[in-house]
């Protein structure tokens, strides 16, 4: 049995500078790359493997990135090549340079199934306007008319934009596998809800957990609906995920995470997490008292205010909380008589 759970505790007050690297463990390397947004980085780590280093997730691909790189492989990491890269999940920020580094370093991509498969279907998904399919989805999910009109002309993020092209093969890791990088001995355990088959890896002889973005110390990563799957239910998947981590999590794991800071208390960030999603379902289904549109409950839910730059991550998980409601069958969406759906709680 876990020990009572206590407060997270962050052992590293500060993050590594850029073009600078943080020891965490005797042989892991704990480095940071930009992202140009909101959340304005990504955790790296390198594991060492003796002659060379095993990657845990990339950066985007730049120019600016690349260069970073080169700073990183001729400073901190000491001129050794990298041999593997690992890749949590098909995220652009954690995956972008994995086919750089396979096509011009020689590395082994290790991935999940479904992360390869979504990296390399996205890779090739280039659009110059938004798909008749994904306008249709923010027509119907309420998304605000000046916003759609904004959108419908604009050329979309699109992931070959950030993600530099990945050659073909990669080496499968999947649920209960133990895998030997850095000379210590990891398993595999998978979360849903951030990514499907997002990859975590959990010290069998150390308490470290990589915890990617399924597990973050002070914020929750973003659970999304989009035109791809209009349906899913990213909420109840995260929920299912957090309640399997916490059989197997420890007061004195060392998570270390692809935002943020490194922390432990990894059973008391779980229970957060979960309660944090489920208390704002509660308020979600009080407040479909009456019928709203899916960006009337951004205030709801995010308690701060939406600008054009955030607009787009909101709205998704606006509409991944209304889904899980829908399907768990507290709320109900009806059509307004315009093709929007209006969404209202459930009848008791």
């Amino acid at each position: 049995m876990n020990a009572p759970t206590g407060p997270l505790q962050m052992p590293f007050e500060t993050p590594p500078p850029a073009g600078e690297a943080t020891e965490v463990a005797p042989g892991i390397l704990w480095m940071r790359l930009p992202l140009p947004m909101a959340l304005d980085h990504v955790n790296i780590y390198a594991l060492d493997e003796g002659e060379s280093w095993t990657l845990v997730d990339t950066g985007l691909s730049s120019r600016r990135s690349r260069a970073l790189w080169k700073d990183l492989l001729n400073g901190p990491l000491g001129g050794k090549p990298v041999s593997r890269v690992l890749v949590t999940h098909h995220h652009p920020d954690h995956v972008g340079l994995a086919g750089w580094f396979m096509a011009e370093h020689g590395a082994q991509l290790l991935m999940t199934r479904t992360a390869w498969l979504m990296a390399r279907m996205l890779q090739l998904d280039e659009q110059d306007r938004p798909t008749n399919e994904t306008l249709e989805f923010w027509r119907r999910n309420g998304m605000d008319p000046d916003e759609l009109a904004r959108r419908t002309e604009e050329r979309p993020f699109n992931f070959a934009d950030t993600v530099f092209p990945m050659p073909l093969g990669y080496t499968r890791i999947a649920e209960g596998d133990v895998l030997t990088l850095g000379g210590r001995k990891w398993r595999v355990r998978i979360g849903n809800g951030h990514a499907p088959e997002h990859a975590t890896l959990w010290g069998e002889d150390t308490p470290i957990v990589l915890g990617g973005d399924q597990l973050l110390s002070t914020i929750s990563p973003n659970l999304g609906v989009y035109a791809t799957e209009p349906e899913a239910d990213p909420v109840a998947d995260w929920l299912v995920s957090c309640e399997q981590f916490k059989t197997v999590a420890l007061e004195n794991h060392l998570v270390l995470p692809g935002h943020k800071l490194p922390f432990t208390g990894l059973p008391t960030r779980l229970r957060q997490l979960t309660e944090n999603h489920e208390n704002a379902l509660k308020r979600l289904e009080a407040f479909l008292e009456e019928p709203r549109l899916a960006p009337e409950t951004f205030p709801l839910l995010f308690k701060r205010s939406i600008s054009e730059a955030n607009y787009g991550l909101a709205f998704v998980e606006a509409v991944a909380h209304l889904n899980h409601l829908l399907q768990a069958g507290r709320a109900i969406r009806e059509d307004r008589g315009d093709g929007v759906w209006l969404w209202r709680a459930a009848p008791k």
